[in-house]
C-alpha cells in the first residue's frame, strides 16, 4: 500500500465502509456518513487517493416515514448492468425501526447520474419472516451460479440478539427463498454490552467461502468473528457452516486500534485481497458510542494460512 501510513485512516470518519472495484478500473467507495442522512459515494484510481477524492451526495433521507433517519452501511454493487446501493434506514418517529432498502442508478454513472428509489428489500413469497424487524447490513454475493443476500435481523425488540440469515435472491430487490439463521451470537466475544452478530462480508479462497462478520456493542469490544463453507456446499444448510472459536480480529491497545469491524473486501491494483475496516484509535467515548463520529475506513492486506483459511493482522 504505497503512499499509506500503515494502520492510519484511508478515508477518516466513514463507518461501515464499503469497497467496490469497478472493471473500469476505479475504487468506488461508501459508508455510513456521521450524520447518518445521505448516502455518499466518491471513487478513486487507487485506495491511497480515495481520502481526498470528491464526495457525491447520490440521496438524502426523507423528512419523515421510512427512510427518514438512521442512514446506515450503505453498499454499492453492479448488477446485471446496473448499479443498486443497499443500506438501511428507520423513521424519525420510531427510530429503530430499522429495514434494508435499495437504490437504482438510472445510468451508467453512479455519482453523477439520477438514483431510483426502489423501496423496501423484499422477502420471498413464502417468507413471513425477514426484514418484520430491526434489520440492516445487507450484503449481496454469488456462487455457483446463485446470488444471495446477508443481513443482519432481531426480532423482539431493540435488545433482542442480533442474528445473520442468508437467503437466495430472485432479482436484486426480492428473495427467492425463506431465510437461513447463519448464525447467533454463541461466544462471549459475541455478547458483550449487546448479543451482535452483524456487517457481514464475503471473501472467497482455495475452494472454500468466507463470511466474516462484526460482534458485541460499536466500542472497543466489537470484534470480528468468521463462517466458513465449501464453496460446493448447499449454502442455505446449516451443516455447511463452520464458526470461528475467538474473533480473527480484535482491539490492539498497543496500536491504539479499537472496535475494529464492519469491514469489506477488494483487492489492490495487483489483484491481492485487501481488508477494509472501521476502527477509531481511542478507547474511551464520550456518550454514545454509536454517535462518535471517530470511526475511520482504515485498510489491511489479506494473506491466508496453510489450509487457506484468511488471517487479518494489523501492520507492525
Amino acid at each position: 500500500m504505497a503512499g499509506l501510513d500503515k494502520n492510519a485512516p484511508i478515508v477518516e470518519q466513514r463507518a461501515d465502509p464499503f469497497v467496490y472495484k469497478h472493471t473500469d478500473g476505479y475504487y468506488y467507495f461508501t459508508g455510513s456518513v456521521p450524520s447518518y442522512d445521505s448516502i455518499e459515494l466518491r471513487r478513486a484510481k487507487s485506495i491511497e487517493e480515495l481520502q481526498n477524492a470528491e464526495t457525491f451526495k447520490v440521496w438524502h433521507k426523507h423528512e419523515s416515514g421510512p427512510m427518514s433517519q438512521h442512514i446506515w452501511a450503505p453498499e454499492i454493487h453492479f448488477l446485471d448492468g446496473k448499479w443498486y446501493v443497499y443500506f438501511a434506514a428507520s423513521e424519525v418517529d420510531d427510530i429503530w425501526k430499522l429495514r434494508p432498502y435499495v437504490i437504482e442508478c438510472s445510468g451508467d454513472d453512479p455519482l453523477r447520474d439520477p438514483w431510483i428509489e426502489l423501496g423496501q428489500m423484499q422477502a420471498a413469497d413464502e417468507d413471513n419472516k425477514s426484514f418484520i424487524d430491526f434489520s440492516l447490513d445487507g450484503t449481496v454475493f454469488e456462487n455457483n451460479g446463485k446470488r444471495y443476500f446477508c443481513w443482519a435481523e432481531k426480532t423482539g425488540g431493540q435488545f433482542a440478539a442480533s442474528n445473520l440469515y442468508l437467503a437466495e435472491m430472485e432479482s436484486p430487490i426480492k428473495l427467492k427463498t425463506t431465510q437461513f439463521m447463519l448464525t447467533t451470537p454463541d461466544y462471549d466475544w459475541e455478547r458483550i454490552d449487546f448479543w451482535v452478530n452483524e456487517g457481514p462480508a464475503v471473501i472467497k479462497n482455495n475452494g472454500k467461502i468466507y463470511i466474516t462478520f462484526s460482534a458485541s456493542a460499536t466500542g472497543a469490544c466489537y470484534c470480528m468473528g468468521m463462517m466458513e463453507a465449501d464453496e460446493s456446499a448447499d449454502l442455505l444448510d446449516r451443516n455447511s457452516w463452520t464458526k470461528s472459536r475467538y474473533p480473527v480480529l480484535e482491539s490492539d491497545y498497543d496500536k491504539n486500534i479499537y472496535g475494529p469491524g464492519h469491514n469489506s473486501f477488494t483487492t489492490d491494483q495487483e489483484g491481492n485481497p485487501l481488508c477494509i475496516y472501521h476502527a477509531r484509535d481511542y478507547e474511551k467515548i464520550e456518550g454514545d458510542p454509536l454517535y462518535d463520529p471517530n470511526r475511520h475506513a482504515r485498510v489491511m492486506n489479506v494473506t491466508f494460512d496453510e489450509t487457506g483459511k484468511p488471517l487479518f493482522k494489523f501492520y507492525d
